[in-house]
């Protein structure tokens, strides 16, 4: 399945923001991958940022990592960067932008 997803980084954390993702723990990127992740890009237009994700499944990759502590750390990172942050909860399942178009 594919996901997109949008979140936004605090204009005065754009340059933090980005060298973290320059620095994604390995362990982290291992732990997406094992919760079912194939891919996951992530594009940004200003303070915007635009996330796709491929996985098996969208709710057990959120389960599989909502606890998780190096995702727990990470997310804390990531809340001292961001406006709008990705949804871990089981909530967050449902938080994928609609499609409105697709070739």
């Amino acid at each position: 399945m594919r996901i997109a997803l949008h979140t936004k980084v605090r204009a005065d954390r754009i340059a933090q923001y980005e060298a973290a993702h320059r620095e994604v723990p390995a362990e982290l990127t291992r732990a997406i991958r094992a919760a079912g992740a194939t891919s996951w890009t992530i594009w940004r237009s200003g303070t915007e940022l635009f996330h796709v994700i491929e996985c098996d499944d969208y709710a057990r990759l959120l389960a599989e990592l909502e606890e998780l502590p190096v995702n727990v750390a990470w997310q804390a990172r990531m809340d001292e960067l961001l406006d709008v942050a990705h949804d871990y909860s089981s909530d967050g399942a449902e938080a994928g932008l609609p499609v409105a178009w697709e070739l």
